[in-house]
């Protein structure tokens, strides 16, 4: 039995982290897009996804990283990727989600890129 996808939000001025863990199926992508979508609404529409923990995002869950992608458009927001194993990030770069979005190594990084 595998264990159950979970996300920390780390709310920070301006923006917030999210630190998944598991799965990105349909069941993951649709708890993180309701993260998702729940700070959208409360106004923080900078959002970092740090996948360290989740090594595995199959075509269900990146779709809907794709509706979180064009629900940040909407609103003018911004989301970055960190931590992706090379695996999952050569797979965003083929489906062009990196048209819209950015790739960090580390989390840091990320953090100071959407600072400036």
């Amino acid at each position: 039995m595998t264990n159950p996808f979970t996300v920390t939000v780390i709310p920070e001025t301006g923006h917030a982290v999210l630190r998944t863990d598991g799965y990105i199926n349909n069941l993951g992508g649709e708890r993180l897009a309701e993260e998702c979508k729940r700070l959208i609404d409360g106004g923080t529409i900078h959002l970092i996804l740090n996948f360290e923990h989740s090594t595995v995002v199959n075509s269900v869950g990146i779709s809907i990283l794709i509706e979180v992608i064009e629900r940040i458009e909407e609103v003018s927001g911004t989301l970055a990727f960190c931590m992706l194993t090379p695996t999952i990030a050569k797979t965003f770069r083929i489906m062009r989600l990196m048209d819209a979005t950015t790739i960090f190594g580390t989390e840091p990084e990320a953090i100071a890129a959407l600072a400036t």
